[in-house]
């Protein structure tokens, strides 16, 4: 807040496409689908013409109880349909992060319905983004987005971020009778773009399952055609207890998110009385949003996306491992859907000071947007980017690298 206070802001005037253009009428490549969600583009007029159809009939009213509306209904059909859970029941949130604690309550209480109350830890990994609201904050597993807050969950610890054996190994210090969820993305976004093979994911879907702990996907990067299918998880070849999903549902034209959990997980709220689930927001199912994402779905099955991601994904590896040779650049992550990360060196980020928000700045002052972590400078474009685009997006990085570079020799 105070770096911002004391310059000029960056006002983002009107956007198409993967372009984005500011308040001086400067263009930029968004390399980044703003954060993770911009999967079908910026501008769709069909989504826009769904939004205002659906206000002109019914703006919004309350899903509490037995209230619905018709196109949340269809929305959570539709996505159950295709979600990888058995039994899939649909929750709507209006976000990300509030679908993690919608998840890691629905984990608690569950367990509260099997005379099990005492499960209530809850495990995620290094690295690990999950929302910064007071439980997504209290397992996130980077330490700068918990500093200053002091404990937000107690109950709570994070293992490394590629170890099944880690995993079971803190399952049975903390012991699996106090163990509740266990949360994984398919791939580590925000946290720095971390994949890890199939292998990984089916050993903790088998260390979940032998201790009685809940598996948790947040897909919420990952889904969309972010990594080619619906929830990303699909390609691991794991069916979790729950799916917790945001972003590109609706590409970012409304806010919403979700939970669909296994029909284990909801049979107790469903089936027997006196388990009510005292928990819910007031958009949460909201009309407008839910229509939203039904005209952004409509694109990403009429367009294939999930097949441009694939090709996509693979001219994104291509172009972005040409960086490895430059001599800031000491690893680059990439290949495992439509994301990327270039990690700088410690001698850079250390004895040169340099940072990765210098070489941000760099990229954006000749027109592409990227994302700048202490380590890493992030990419994420929208699936309709051109392979035109990524050259670009890659040699100006190139370029961005090379002036920084020079100005720290």
């Amino acid at each position: 807040m105070n770096k911002v206070s004391q310059g000029p802001k960056f006002v983002v005037e009107r956007a198409e496409g993967a372009w984005l253009w500011d308040d001086n009428g400067d263009r930029f490549l968004d390399g980044t689908a703003s954060l993770w969600y911009s999967n079908v583009g910026h501008g769709r007029r069909e989504i826009a013409d769904a939004v205002h159809r659906q206000l002109t009939t019914l703006d919004a009213f309350t899903v509490y109880g037995d209230f619905a509306n018709r196109p949340a209904l269809e929305l959570s059909e539709r996505l159950a349909s295709h979600a990888p859970v058995i039994d899939p029941r649909v929750i709507l949130t209006c976000g990300g992060g509030e679908s993690i604690e919608t998840a890691a309550k629905l984990a608690r209480r569950y367990w509260a319905t099997q005379d099990r109350s005492a499960k209530r830890h809850l495990i995620s990994r290094t690295g690990g983004y999950h929302g910064l609201h007071g439980i997504g904050t209290g397992i996130i597993g980077m330490d700068r987005f918990r500093t200053g807050f002091g404990p937000m969950v107690e109950d709570a610890s994070v293992v490394p971020h590629d170890s099944v054996r880690a995993l079971e190994e803190e399952i049975l210090r903390v012991g699996p009778e106090n163990v509740a969820a266990f949360f994984a993305e398919p791939v580590i976004g925000a946290g720095g773009v971390y994949a890890v093979d199939a292998a990984y994911f089916t050993g903790v879907s088998e260390v979940c399952r032998r201790h009685g702990v809940l598996f948790i996907v947040d897909s919420v990067i990952c889904a969309f055609a972010r990594m080619g299918d619906w929830f990303g998880i699909e390609r691991y070849g794991v069916r979790p207890d729950m799916i917790v999903f945001a972003k590109g549902v609706t590409s970012g034209y409304q806010p919403l998110g979700g939970v669909i959990t296994s029909g284990e997980v909801a049979e107790p709220f469903w089936n027997r009385s006196g388990n009510p689930f005292h928990h819910g927001t007031t958009y949460a199912g909201h009309p407008a949003c839910s229509a939203a994402a039904s005209a952004n779905l409509d694109i990403l099955e009429r367009e294939d996306l999930f097949t441009v991601a694939m090709e996509l994904e693979t001219q994104l590896d291509g172009a972005v491992r040409t960086l490895a040779d430059h001599p800031l650049v000491a690893e680059v992550r990439s290949g495992t859907g439509v994301m990327a990360a270039v990690q700088l060196t410690e001698e850079a980020l250390g004895e040169r000071g340099i940072t990765t928000a210098a070489v941000f700045a760099e990229a954006r002052a000749r027109g592409v947007i990227l994302r700048a972590i202490p380590h890493s400078l992030l990419i994420s474009p929208p699936l309709i980017t051109t392979w035109e685009q990524i050259d670009h997006l890659v040699s100006t990085l190139r370029s961005a690298l090379d002036a920084v570079a020079e100005r720290h020799q």
